[in-house]
């Protein structure tokens, strides 16, 4: 077998392969004689069908299938042989010669990644905890996600729910989807454009306000965008918020079978710890990737970007599916380009790290995630033991440990500044 190579533009290779003509036989003729013995055909008894008659009836498919099995060895073992390692399927050009076979193989290659001296990153790692006047505040989240509307006789407040009809108009003209009836709207809600809510406080039940206003300038519907509008509204009804107590009802509601305030204090707190873990260790991450994506400037296999943008596509539509929107909606792919660039960019960085570094899976770290993740359904042990009997579902977990771990392993080497947040800003700023 005679090999070479040529460099292209970037990661692109040609590999240029010559086999012999008595290998391309060898291989041909073998694939013959197996043919005639399993073969059947009319007027010949099974496993006696001659070689020539097999090779008159067969002989230019079985040569392509031939060629086929010599390209797919032969390319893995000159790829060897010349220390490339291919991304994806080579692109081949065939040549048959009297000499035997030629073919030329157009592919990419894997980037070369040279690990940079992390002692010198200087990375910020964020740190928080779980107070008593952070759990006091979800418990009254808890309650407000509860709360009932008392009607009530006097003018509207902040904070009071109002019932109203109400219509727009829009050059004295009444505007398409500008109307409406019986609308439940909380004061300070921010629901409507700005003014309607501010404009209904101390109105009282029955009474009718004119409102003057304007459309904001990025308004989601383009035609009334930035225009001068009139709203006439009607208060029908005003309501106050009356919050339950923390009582043994409204804790066993919650899903707290003791029913006591420790109790429910207990399990807010493990809520709050385990969403709080899992933040810290995203944002730490998020600041290492980012780091690193500041420091690697390298070239990634349009191949491997490819595959990963399908891969996120995919996942885009399934999410829309499940969320009940279109699914037949066919998302550009360039959409997920530069995401999917970035990831294989990362992979290439934290693959590299994992393989110098012989950094091994840890199981107490992969039952942990599991654990974390489990805790969040109503019975957790069916969760857990759906991972033991999924090999595939926990490799997804152990790939997810390991990449943590090599961002262990970069702190560890890099000088870390712990940066002090209160939960509210790690966890409820991501929320909004």
């Amino acid at each position: 077998m005679q090999v070479s190579v040529e460099s292209g533009e970037g990661l692109t290779r040609t590999l240029k392969v010559t086999l012999p003509a008595e290998k391309v036989d060898e291989v041909v003729n073998a694939k013959l004689q197996e043919v005639a013995r399993t073969v059947r055909l009319d007027g010949f008894r099974p496993g006696k069908v001659p070689v020539r008659v097999v090779r008159q009836r067969f002989g230019a498919q079985i040569r392509q299938e031939a060629y086929g099995e010599l390209i797919q060895s032969s390319f893995q073992e000159a790829a060897v042989q010349e220390n490339l390692r291919p991304v994806g399927e080579p692109s081949i050009d065939l040549q048959e010669t009297e000499g035997g076979l030629t073919y030329t193989a157009t592919f990419e290659v894997m980037p070369e990644v040279e690990l940079k001296d992390f002692s010198v990153f200087q990375l910020e790692r964020p740190v928080a905890e779980v107070t008593d006047a952070d759990v006091d505040e979800m418990i009254e989240k808890l309650r407000k996600q509860r709360t009932e509307w008392e009607e009530v006789e006097r003018p509207a407040q902040e904070g009071d729910q109002v019932t109203i009809d109400f219509t727009g108009y829009i050059d004295g003209e009444a505007f398409e989807g500008g109307s409406a009836e019986d609308v439940p709207l909380v004061l300070g809600s921010g629901t409507m454009i700005p003014g309607f809510e501010e404009g209904l406080i101390g109105a009282a039940p029955g009474e009718t306000r004119t409102l003057e206003l304007k459309f904001p300038d990025d308004y989601r519907v383009e035609k009334l965008a930035g225009k001068d509008a009139r709203f006439e509204v009607t208060v029908k009804k005003v309501a106050e918020p009356k919050l339950p107590e923390v009582d043994e009802d409204f804790i066993r509601s919650l899903g707290v079978e003791e029913g006591t305030e420790e109790a429910l204090r207990k399990e807010v707190r493990e809520n709050m710890e385990r969403e709080l873990r899992q933040k810290l260790r995203s944002r730490t991450k998020d600041g290492v990737m980012e780091a690193l994506l500041a420091e690697y400037d390298i070239q990634v296999p349009a191949a491997m970007v490819d595959q990963e943008a399908r891969a996120l596509k995919e996942q885009a539509q399934q999410e829309m599916a499940q969320a009940g929107q279109a699914s037949a909606i066919d998302l550009p792919l360039d959409l997920f380009r530069d995401q999917a660039e970035r990831r294989v960019k990362l992979g290439l960085v934290i693959g590299e790290i994992i393989r110098s570094q012989n950094i091994e899976v840890d199981q107490q770290r992969v039952d942990e995630m599991i654990a974390d993740q489990a805790a969040t359904f109503e019975e957790p042990q069916e969760v857990i033991d759906w991972y033991a009997a999924n090999p595939q579902a926990r490799r997804t977990v152990e790939n997810a440990v390991l990449e943590d771990q090599a961002v262990d392993w970069i702190l560890e080497q890099a000088q870390v500044t712990d940066k002090p947040m209160t939960f509210a800003e790690l966890v409820e700023g991501q929320r909004q």
